[in-house]
């Protein structure tokens, strides 16, 4: 199909904006920016321990039901970016489907969330890069390693869209062969549990219900089903935006959440004593297994694909929250505004975006250095950050829906459309009770709910700005105008 760059131009015109981006990416290196930053081995890796500590072999259902709730909220991003295929994504789109107001608050959880995910991923990249070095992943070591790892792909960010398009393929073929390989192996060679197991909860079960300790290691599945929406945030350097992005953000799904399966699958087969592992007799089942099955230079080979995984993981993230954050300076709807929608002449990226991008996420590898379990409470609330973001625009969608809104892009979902959005909105609202519900009564009261402490001040740090510094008084940019564009119609 040929791409007519021209129509693409018109379009973000006739939204109210000025293209400035390199429009290069093509629909295959959307889907690989999207898939990296979704990656299965990441999400597999940084979260298998602890799931089948918590929820024992089952946890690995979590995959499939995260995947097909997100796969409705892909579909109804699908109908959005074919209408507005505008850099920052679900900040445009709630701002055009509702208000300023709407769009700020949905803009500000986005992007707190994406800096805990960046400062998770890099947190979580330590251990890899420690077997690779030989060295003990002790916590200062971690904290230097995601410190360096936030610079590196900061300073690769900056070279541009077409190297951030590059990066992002090379590391969807070293992620996807690299799960393959390490699935594949492990599966023929080094199974020694019957599949039987995957409804078998073990001792995770023991004394009760078996329901909470499977919610609770739900986060494996959760953590690991978004990233599609990357494929939108860049959505101005994307060739034909309107039918490719969409198409881009499902394939991100179907493959990514195929890949996080399959290589799940393999390690829990391939584990020899899960019961110990639930116990914490065992606390490092992936590395056990890898090491058994590869040996210390096999697995400090497989810990080089890992480690690219974790840079081309950072990289798509950097690129999603620098894009936000640049959309929001476009519209002058932050401090700063001159500033951060300033893009390099020559690379045509947001210079000082980017630099945020990579500072903020330093502050929080820092700032967790200090907490107990750091890791896995970054991860929550990145997670339960952006399944809220993701959840206020499937309620601006749902709102504008009975405001009489239809979409007008190139993808819609026609008559499916509102059952689809009530179908993501039932399941947007049970993910974000299931991650905030708390679940450490023996721990300090501010430890037990810390998820819900994480998540109000963010919301009231948001409410506060807007009343003080009125953002939305500056901004002169379209709002609240999806039914007046069906209305011209």
């Amino acid at each position: 199909m040929t791409v007519n760059l021209k129509e693409d131009t018109e379009r973000l015109v006739a939204l109210g904006v000025e293209p400035k981006f390199d429009r290069s990416m093509s629909m295959l290196e959307n889907f690989a920016l999207g898939f990296t930053y979704l990656s299965p081995v990441v999400g597999a890796y940084t979260l298998f321990d602890s799931s089948l500590a918590t929820g024992g072999p089952p946890m690995i259902w979590t995959y499939l039901i995260a995947g097909v709730g997100q796969l409705l909220v892909a579909l109804i991003f699908g109908e959005l970016v074919s209408q507005y295929p505008l850099a920052g994504g679900l900040y445009p789109w709630a701002r055009r489907l509702i208000g300023r107001r709407w769009g700020w608050m949905v803009g500000w959880v986005y992007a707190w969330a994406l800096f805990a995910t960046i400062a998770a991923v890099a947190t979580g990249a330590a251990p890899f890069l420690s077997i690779l070095l030989g060295t003990d992943d002790g916590p200062g070591l971690a904290v230097l390693i995601a410190l360096a790892l936030l610079l590196a792909a900061t300073v690769c960010n900056l070279a541009g869209t077409r190297f951030l398009a590059r990066v992002a393929m090379f590391g969807f073929i070293c992620e996807l062969v690299g799960a393959l390989f390490v699935g594949g192996y492990l599966l023929l060679f080094q199974r020694v549990q019957s599949p039987e197991i995957l409804f078998d909860p073990m001792t995770a079960a023991a004394g009760g219900s078996y329901l909470p300790a499977f919610l609770a290691a739900s986060l494996l599945g959760l953590f690991s089903c978004y990233g599609f929406e990357a494929c939108a945030d860049v959505a101005e350097e994307v060739k034909d935006p309107e039918r490719t992005i969409p198409r881009a953000m499902r394939m991100t799904i179907y493959v990514g959440i195929g890949a996080s399966v399959f290589a799940c699958l393999a390690l829990l087969l391939a584990v020899p004593d899960i019961p110990a592992v639930i116990s914490g007799e065992s606390p490092r089942p992936l590395t056990d297994v890898l090491v058994a099955a590869f040996g210390t230079s096999g697995t400090r080979a497989i810990a080089v694909v890992i480690v690219i995984s974790f840079m081309s993981c950072v990289l798509s993230l950097q690129a999603a929250v620098s894009r936000l954050i640049f959309a929001f300076a476009r519209d002058r709807m932050i401090f700063s505004a001159d500033l951060f929608a300033r893009l390099s002449p020559d690379t045509h990226v947001p210079v000082a975006a980017l630099a945020l991008a990579g500072a903020v996420p330093a502050a929080i590898v820092l700032l967790g250095a200090v907490m107990a379990d750091a890791l896995t409470t970054i991860v929550t609330f990145a997670v339960a950050g952006v399944y809220l973001a993701f959840h206020m625009v499937v309620i601006a969608a749902l709102v504008a829906r009975f405001r009489g809104w239809r979409p007008t892009g190139a993808f819609t979902l026609g008559g499916w459309g509102w059952l689809v959005n009530v179908a993501a909105f039932l399941y947007g609202f049970g993910a974000l009770v299931n991650m905030m519900w708390p679940r450490a009564p023996d721990s300090p009261w501010y430890i037990d709910h810390a998820m819900i402490l994480g998540v109000t001040a963010v919301l009231a740090s948001g409410v506060l700005y807007l009343f003080i510094g009125r953002p939305e008084k500056r901004s002169e940019a379209l709002h609240g105008d999806a039914l007046a564009e069906v209305n011209r119609l």
